[in-house]
């Protein structure tokens, strides 16, 4: 390798590339050596390389660095960009969370506070006692726009896989609603059509 590389040094122009195809005719152990000749050759700077290059390939080459560090600085700025509107985005929804929605009443910004969906029957928020209790798909929109940031879903009813999301939010459930059924009255313990006790068994806990 170094007898190739004093060889090349030997020519003024182009040396470099002339050996590399010499070695790849020679055989193929030598390949790996060519590919070597010829990443030297490419460099901006060292190996000789710079020596033998034309103006115009010293022209061309300084264009692409500039495109390159053009490039570069319109990405950090998309970065930076990127940065201050998720740093906004985090800041509204720390106020919201804090202060609520701003609302527009008569002319004057009032905040809301959160709070549950209207029970109307009307609005169809909620599902029957008998359908299995607890909060519609609409009631879960209806919440999540009162308080914001709220991560509230419907009930986990259909097969899960062991260890998944959905498990881990039944199992959650369950563990919570057994505190809230215990605590709750005899009448409500007893009652197999409660709400709470129909929402356990749409849940499969």
């Amino acid at each position: 390798m170094s007898n190739a590389l004093e060889l090349a040094f030997g020519y003024k122009k182009g040396g470099i590339l002339k050996v590399a195809n010499k070695l790849k005719k020679a055989s193929k152990a030598h390949a790996s050596q060519a590919q070597t000749l010829e990443k030297i050759a490419k460099m901006s700077k060292g190996g000789g390389a710079d020596y033998m290059l034309t103006d115009k390939e010293k022209e061309e080459e300084k264009k692409f660095y500039n495109y390159n560090k053009m490039r570069d600085y319109y990405n950090r700025q998309r970065v930076l960009e990127q940065r201050r509107k998720d740093y906004e985005d985090e800041k509204k929804h720390r106020e919201e969370k804090a202060k609520g929605i701003p609302v527009k009443k008569g002319g004057v910004i009032e905040y809301s506070k959160g709070g549950m969906p209207t029970r109307r029957k009307s609005a169809g928020n909620y599902r029957s006692t008998k359908s299995g209790a607890g909060m519609t798909q609409k009631g879960v929109m209806a919440y999540r726009r009162k308080n914001p940031g709220s991560k509230l879903k419907t009930a986990v009813t259909g097969k899960v896989k062991a260890g998944s999301k959905a498990a881990k939010r039944r199992k959650s459930y369950c563990a919570r609603s057994l505190g809230q059924l215990k605590r709750a009255s005899a009448k409500t313990r007893n009652d197999p059509n409660s709400r709470i006790r129909q929402a356990r068994r749409r849940w499969k806990c």
